[in-house]
């Protein structure tokens, strides 16, 4: 820890007995979302473990000003074994999450301590990997993690967030969705996970948990499927699946933790629509649902939608079935509000979930970091989620990077709208680069050379029918 930061603030494990109160307040303070006519924040019914005690190693650091013993700073842990499709067969993921810092103690180097205290605590625990995610417009966070903690983006994220108060379409009649055994669910998912950069290795304790609601299929009626009615034989399922389904699961997350948004008394509720909608990307902005204010003051929960997966040429009528099913079970759910899902930037999925004029998104972005040996020693690479352009709305204008010591350690893509990256880790002391071409589509390629030690060099091409004299 710094001189300056030591002699101020000292880094502890939370102790629930003196802080659990001061934890909640200062929650309440790093309200989400920087605008101050509305602010939104996690309620975690009076605990403040709750993300992260379903983990069995998990730990919740907290920063202290020595001179009073104020709690200024606090930051959660946990480690998950993960599966690969590299040379591992599996890792141990130390995850980072909920870093929060007083409003008033910020730029003071605390976040920093803190992610490097609870990154000891993880590798001393025997993480092979940290991981954090943070919003992509943040960028602070952005900043922390990439130029002094050195975290590479791994990949990008969307959370869809539907609200549960809108009326219900009903599920085509073509349609079925069927409710899995667990052994059923368990058998798919680690069938079809194993395909994934990473997956969970403890699908049967996430499915049996008691949050969890279920798992189920949706496919055509058309194509019954017989094999899911074989209870002696679940590998059946996978062989005799039909040309299109869809799979998904279901958390109650309303007695877990809820939403929470509170408006300042300086300001009339009447902006309250006009202020979320203004503030679409911050978390959670879809708040701007029609429902009776009144409700929106108290806390409310929402469903998880997760573990989605399909396949076949339908699948976008089935991904709305999906979501028809979830915000009618929605509605017998006791303060559920929204129905929150998530998705990779490059799922296959991505492309066919329903655009609804009430869905908001918010854009997440993953960060990783190599902290120690694998369990087999392999140095395979981790692969980074894909750059995916929407051409010709969106295109390349410029490339940045560092180079040091023979070889490109860090790469940072800008497109027109926003940006990607960095990728790796941008050496101290190393030679930056920055190729950019305005506002035109100028790009053509790159090309480079790479040797056994990594990419060595890079360069672009440019399209000589756009560029201009």
């Amino acid at each position: 820890m710094s001189d300056s930061v030591e002699n101020k603030v000292v880094i502890r494990e939370y102790n629930e007995d003196r802080d659990i109160k001061v934890v909640g307040k200062l929650e309440r303070k790093c309200e989400i979302g920087s605008n101050k006519e509305v602010s939104i924040f996690t309620n975690m019914i009076g605990d403040p473990l709750s993300r992260i005690r379903f983990y069995p190693v998990h730990v919740m650091l907290v920063a202290e000003l020595r001179e009073n013993g104020e709690l200024v700073g606090v930051v959660k842990g946990c480690i998950k074994c993960v599966g690969t499709r590299f040379g591992a067969s599996f890792v141990r993921l130390g995850c980072i999450l909920g870093l929060r810092v007083s409003p008033r103690h910020r730029r003071m180097g605390i976040g920093f301590e803190l992610v490097k205290s609870v990154e000891e605590w993880l590798i001393g625990n025997g993480a092979h990997y940290t991981f954090l995610a943070t919003e992509k417009n943040n960028v602070a966070s952005t900043n922390l993690f990439t130029s002094k903690c050195n975290y590479m983006n791994f990949t990008s994220l969307v959370i869809f967030v539907q609200p549960a108060s809108l009326p219900v379409k009903g599920l085509s009649q073509d349609i079925k969705i069927e409710k899995l055994q667990a052994d059923q669910a368990i058998y798919l998912y680690n069938n079809k996970f194993k395909s994934k950069d990473m997956y969970p290795t403890d699908v049967d304790a996430i499915l049996k948990e008691k949050l969890s609601i279920g798992t189920w299929v949706s496919y055509f009626k058309e194509e019954e499927w017989i094999s899911l009615h074989n209870n002696e034989r679940n590998e059946d399922i996978i062989t005799k699946t039909p040309s299109s389904w869809a799979m998904f699961s279901i958390w109650n997350s309303c007695e877990a933790y809820k939403l929470h948004i509170r408006k300042s008394d300086r300001h009339p509720f009447r902006f309250f629509h006009a202020t979320l909608s203004h503030a679409r990307n911050k978390i959670f902005p879809c708040l701007k649902f029609p429902v009776c204010h009144h409700s929106l003051q108290k806390p409310f929960g929402f469903l998880f939608l997760f573990g989605l997966y399909g396949e076949g040429e339908r699948i976008q009528e089935l991904m709305k079935s999906i979501w028809s099913f979830a915000s009618r079970l929605a509605e017998n759910v006791k303060d559920c509000r929204v129905i929150i899902s998530e998705l990779g930037e490059s799922d296959p999925l991505m492309e066919h979930v329903p655009q609804e004029s009430s869905m908001s998104f918010i854009n997440d972005l993953w960060y990783l970091k190599k902290v120690n040996g694998i369990a087999d020693d392999s140095d395979e690479p981790v692969v980074m989620g894909q750059v995916k352009l929407d051409y010709p709305h969106e295109f390349l204008k410029g490339i940045s990077g560092c180079w040091d010591n023979g070889n490109v350690t860090s790469l940072t893509f800008t497109k027109n709208c926003d940006t990607y990256g960095p990728f790796g880790c941008k050496e101290e002391g190393g030679i930056e680069f920055n190729f950019q071409t305005g506002d035109e589509p100028l790009f053509s390629g790159l090309h480079g050379s790479i040797d056994d030690r990594g990419l060595r060099t890079i360069g672009i091409y440019v399209n000589p029918e756009h560029a201009r004299l």
